[in-house]
């Protein structure tokens, strides 16, 4: 087994990481991938069933983490949370791209920061965005018909049946505790589950949303200028969210921060697992008018997840149709060709409508 010029998934078991291998295999037939986990019987597994793949052990929270590859692989998928940056630290040390959808804002801040003091030898795609960048890369998509962004308003509605793996509802080890927001150019301090709004889904389908604290609540200000953003979230189950609402007005979700609770706080959503729809739309504001974006995926948000990841997983590799980014530090908002986006989500099952107001009807 070597990893040479191979793309290695880590985490490629999982919920999301089988479907995106899958996603590859389908769209690039001939492209080289390492199925990589803590247990190698599921990644050889998976790999066997693929096709031109391998599976290996690797454990993120090692020293050396990529040293199990045997060899120099073409770039690493990061499925998984890499809590120590091992994985990140060693791939941009030896030059390997990097995908990460794992990171929430805080950490992904943090990783920001522990890469300024050097320069990364290879690009370090940071798509830990909501849907794996999906958000932002849409919302830059919009900024382009609109201009300057003056608001973006993202609303989530998450099924409480869907597929979810422990790392997608890392999302609850948040929800008791405050997070930063930009409104009209300034930073100011939210609590999640705070400033409810109704909204009107795709299937005509009013949920009550709340704030989420999420990376495109970071990135999309810093990265287009926008002035105000805000993302909410709320569930196909009305009870499920008003609970969730309740015990943060009593402040039981803050006391349920503790490491010791984590199984009950994520247990608090966790669903049949038997599948759902995954739908959010965005509304977004500029000085030419205004775009709202509505998505939906009937194969749910893991599949949804999947197929963010495999935009990011085609655009820091240069299947997109243009040139991979040169190293650095880039977002999902650094989308070169979002014709081509537009493409791949049709081709993978998801259904995008944007609907464009210009600033006089906007008014």
């Amino acid at each position: 087994m070597g990893a040479e010029g191979r793309v290695v998934l880590v985490g490629g078991y999982g919920v999301v990481g089988v479907q995106l291998a899958e996603l590859l295999r389908a769209r690039h037939p001939d492209l080289p991938l390492l199925i990589a986990g803590r247990r190698e019987a599921p990644a050889r597994e998976l790999a066997a069933r693929l096709g031109g793949a391998e599976g290996v052990a690797l454990d993120v929270t090692s020293r050396e983490p990529l040293a199990a590859l045997g060899g120099r692989p073409r770039a690493v998928l990061a499925l998984v949370n890499d809590p120590d940056d091992g994985l990140l630290l060693a791939a941009t040390r030896d030059g390997v791209p990097v995908l990460d959808i794992t990171r929430w804002t805080s950490r992904m801040m943090a990783t920001v920061l522990r890469l300024s003091g050097t320069t990364p030898r290879a690009p370090v795609l940071l798509g830990s965005a909501w849907m794996a960048g999906l958000v932002p890369r849409l919302v830059a998509m919009a900024a382009q018909r609109v201009g300057p962004l003056a608001r973006v308003d993202v609303s989530i509605r998450f099924a409480l049946a869907d597929t979810a793996g422990p790392d997608s509802l890392e999302y609850m080890d948040r929800l008791g505790l405050s997070f930063e927001v930009t409104e009209e150019g300034q930073a100011r301090q939210v609590l999640p589950l705070t400033d409810g709004r109704r909204v009107t889904f795709p299937d005509g389908r009013d949920t009550r949303v709340f704030r989420l604290d999420t990376p495109e609540q970071a990135t999309l200000p810093r990265v287009l200028g926008a002035r105000t953003v805000t993302t909410r979230l709320g569930f196909d189950s009305g009870s499920a969210t008003w609970t969730l609402v309740v015990l943060q007005r009593l402040g039981i979700l803050r006391l349920l921060q503790h490491p010791r609770w984590t199984s009950l706080r994520r247990t608090l959503l966790t669903g049949s697992n038997t599948g759902g729809e995954a739908a959010w739309v965005a509304d977004v504001e500029g000085a030419r008018g205004q775009v709202r974006i509505e998505v939906v995926d009937p194969r749910g948000q893991a599949h949804l997840t999947a197929v963010g990841a495999l935009l990011g997983a085609e655009r820091l590799l240069g299947l997109d149709g243009a040139p991979p980014p040169p190293a650095g530090v880039w977002f999902p908002e650094h989308e070169p060709r979002p014709e081509e986006t537009l493409a791949t989500l049709h081709a993978c099952g998801v259904e995008v409508r944007m609907q464009e107001r210009p600033a006089s009807e906007a008014a």
